[in-house]
């Protein structure tokens, strides 16, 4: 007999806070540095050397904790967490085991079938990251190498209930978060630099039942694209493997994207978390807390339930423009001009982004500012140009000076909306085009596709579409 298993998936998401320091010294945190450049007697863990405890990491830290409607705890600490490899020389990495920064936090996703499902965070906890390994060869021979620029890094850890039940739920939910975070400034989140990195825990049981298979962890995944993949992946497997008898065994697994599989990595190691002594207790008071609470933005979903109540946005809309901060502030930027919200979301999705990614640029670099882009929708609002002529316009005001009027007189795209000058032309048009006025009398309904087009073509396509229509309509009738 063949069972039904239905997966049961939590996420430790580890997400780089975006200071200009270290958590525990003055070096430099930041990436792509010549190796070991960004060091000192602290990140190198010699011994000796007292760690010195970031407040603009604790900061960092306490915003995404709010971002993600956690209970700061007013008090907090950090251990030893014990383990031996080579890019923790020390042997121990301090992180908060026992006493965590924040708990009983949650985000709600939406799930395939348009249902909203609550994910719970089960806790947050502050860490210094750890030194990148490299591995190359010299000659014939492999080596490993020692990158300490990461080591010391400010982290936060954020573990989910095991809440999730698919790949698309554990999808979203990391799309959700990483809007969550970019939004309280906490952390660029950027998988693809390694400022986010995601491991997955995954079993089966069977459906309808309690009763779990051996939990399996997928390390280190750096796209979400990719820890959807991976954990399809490990269901299957899994699956397969329950279904042959063959036992599932504790321990961890990489993903690999080539070969579309995961591989085992190392049996699961846990070791002991023990007080550490040389960072003192964290305390918070409530007039902090509440000072950073009143600082941050506002979050992805309440803005997109905003631009859905305030400017009519479908939710598929709403959901993307506030999915980034950039957008949703160029957004309301644009619309305090007098646009149309509706129109210009649908112009800054279809055609503003897609514009700036093909040229591997973002807002913040102003290539099309607010003020500009609304000119450009404003022309179209008001019908002096259609929309074929403004992406042409939008093309040529990309990273210029001139304004959208000034190019749109040099193009010669201004839009043709006088009455008299539109009859005319449809005249001429329909006096060529008789035996397709004679099949639309008829009820061939296409033809006037074809009539509408020959009259576009004939005015060089700077005709109102929608007077053109109208006065088409009343002629043919």
């Amino acid at each position: 007999m063949t069972l039904d298993y239905e997966a049961v998936i939590g996420l430790e998401v580890h997400v780089q806070l975006n200071c200009p320091t270290k958590m525990f010294c003055q070096c430099p945190n930041r990436a792509g540095d010549e190796p070991n450049l960004n060091t000192c007697p602290i990140c190198l863990w010699l011994p000796g050397n007292l760690p010195r405890f970031s407040r603009e990491a604790l900061e960092k830290a306490i915003l995404a904790g709010l971002a993600l409607n956690c209970e700061i705890q007013r008090e907090s600490a950090f251990d030893q967490k014990v383990y031996y490899y080579p890019d923790l020389p020390k042997g121990y990495q301090l992180s908060q085991f026992h006493h965590p920064l924040a708990r009983n936090g949650w985000l709600d996703i939406t799930d395939q079938d348009g249902v909203t499902r609550t994910v719970r965070i089960q806790k947050i906890h502050m860490e210094e990251d750890v030194a990148r390994l490299v591995h190359e060869k010299e000659g014939r021979t492999s080596v490993s190498l020692v990158d300490f620029n990461r080591a010391g890094a400010p982290l936060v850890e954020i573990v989910t209930q095991p809440d999730l039940r698919s790949p698309h739920q554990a999808m979203e939910f990391l799309r959700c978060l990483r809007a969550q975070l970019r939004t309280s400034g906490c952390s660029d989140c950027s998988m693809e630099q390694g400022t986010m990195r995601v491991d997955a825990n995954v079993s089966l049981r069977a459906r309808g039942t309690d009763q779990m298979s051996t939990k399996v962890e997928i390390k280190n995944m750096n796209s979400i694209r990719h820890m959807g993949d991976a954990i399809a992946y490990e269901i299957s497997r899994q699956a397969n493997c329950l279904q042959s008898g063959e036992p599932i065994v504790l321990h961890t697994r990489l993903w690999d994207p080539d070969n579309r599989v995961t591989t085992a990595m190392r049996g699961k190691f846990e070791g002991p978390c023990i007080p550490d002594p040389s960072v003192p207790r964290i305390v918070i008071d409530d007039g902090w807390l509440e000072e950073l609470r009143r600082a941050l933005p506002e979050m992805p979903d309440k803005r997109a339930d905003r631009f859905s109540r305030d400017y009519g946005l479908s939710r598929e809309e709403a959901a993307m423009m506030s999915s980034e901060r950039e957008w949703s502030d160029y957004l309301e930027a644009v619309v305090e001009h007098g646009v149309a919200p509706r129109l210009a979301s649908q112009w800054i999705i279809a055609q503003l982004i897609p514009l700036f990614k093909s040229k591997n640029q973002d807002f913040s670099e102003n290539a099309v500012n607010p003020e500009r882009f609304a000119g450009l929708l404003l022309m179209l609002q008001r019908e002096e140009i259609n929309a074929k002529a403004a992406k042409e316009v939008l093309k040529a005001i990309h990273g210029k000076e001139a304004s959208p009027e000034e190019i749109v007189a040099g193009l010669g795209l201004r839009q043709v909306s006088e009455t008299d000058e539109i009859e005319t032309l449809v005249d001429r048009v329909l006096a060529a085009n008789m035996s397709a006025v004679e099949n639309y009398r008829k009820g061939a309904s296409k033809a006037m596709g074809f009539l509408m087009g020959q009259a576009m073509q004939a005015s060089g396509g700077k005709a109102n579409p929608r007077l053109l229509k109208e006065v088409m309509q009343r002629r043919l009738q």
